[in-house]
């Protein structure tokens, strides 16, 4: 038991600077949460994204989604759909950021958020139009059989399709959930409810393709060898299946919580005003 344990938590392909990133962001959060008092839900949730994101790419997992399809597209929505949601729904920004010793917030943090590359980099990742382009593209384009082909042969395109998976999920799920008006939020509330129903149609109909094909789209998994012995077709239906329900099925999940974000900012009374719409009277009745 504990020796398959241990099999399972070895890396696949060890890497020092994903597990240096990892533990400084873990300690971070960590210090910070303890600052800050951030409730249990939240730390939940934000601990459960950082651990299926480890599990994903630092353990023997990392195998399995390498030599089968159906394994590969489950890596793929847990970095892209589940990871990212629980994180952001954690908003851990303000506990990462008390996490940091006071000095390094004065002469590292701030000069970095105030620099032009920073705001570049952010502005445009988080640019509504194209987080949300890039939230689908990099789920349609690695499922070219050709691109997929590559990426399975080159560690570095490899890692590479990973992380755009990761980070574009932390872009889109940033502006989806949250929890401010617009303006300063970079989306407009009723956008963000509608957006995942936008964005998960082409993916069911491109997981709906791979999953009715009577063909091997990916043979790649042949030359690399198989893990499991079952039929090949049987697999790609599962891995299709997999970029159709589960992730239209958390995608409607961020947008209940989407939805329940812009009930309470109506409820509060944050949100703009129609130009030209006169502020509400209330009529008060005499003692």
């Amino acid at each position: 038991m504990i020796a398959t344990l241990l099999k399972w938590m070895v890396p696949w392909e060890f890497s020092w600077v994903f597990l240096a990133t990892f533990l400084l962001i873990g300690v971070l959060y960590l210090r910070g949460s303890r600052r800050l008092r951030v409730s249990f839900s939240r730390q939940l949730a934000f601990w459960s994204g950082m651990a299926i994101i480890y599990l994903s790419l630092h353990t023997y997992l990392d195998y399995y989604a390498e030599h089968e399809f159906f394994m590969h597209r489950l890596q793929q929505l847990l970095l892209h759909h589940l990871a990212p949601l629980l994180i952001v729904i954690a908003y851990p920004a303000a506990a990462l950021r008390a996490g940091l010793p006071l000095r390094w917030r004065l002469r590292l943090l701030r000069p970095l958020q105030r620099s032009w590359p920073w705001r570049a980099v952010s502005g445009v990742l988080l640019q509504p139009a194209v987080a949300t382009t890039l939230f689908v593209v990099f789920v349609l384009i690695w499922l070219i059989p050709d691109l997929q082909t590559l990426a399975m042969l080159d560690w570095r395109v490899y890692r590479f399709m990973n992380w755009t998976m990761l980070i574009s999920g932390f872009a889109y799920w940033a502006l989806v959930l949250d929890h401010r008006p617009h303006p300063p939020g970079r989306m407009v509330a009723g956008l963000r409810v509608l957006s995942p129903a936008i964005t998960m149609t082409p993916q069911i109909l491109a997981g709906a393709i791979v999953t009715f094909s009577r063909t091997d789209l990916y043979p790649i998994f042949e030359i690399c060898g198989r893990a499991f012995t079952f039929n090949v077709l049987t697999g790609q239906m599962v891995g299709g299946l997999i970029t159709w329900v589960p992730a239209a099925l958390v995608e409607s999940i961020g947008g209940l919580i989407a939805l329940r974000q812009w009930l309470r900012l109506s409820r509060n009374g944050r949100l703009p005003r129609s130009p030209g719409r006169p502020p509400a009277i209330v009529a008060s009745t005499p003692d």
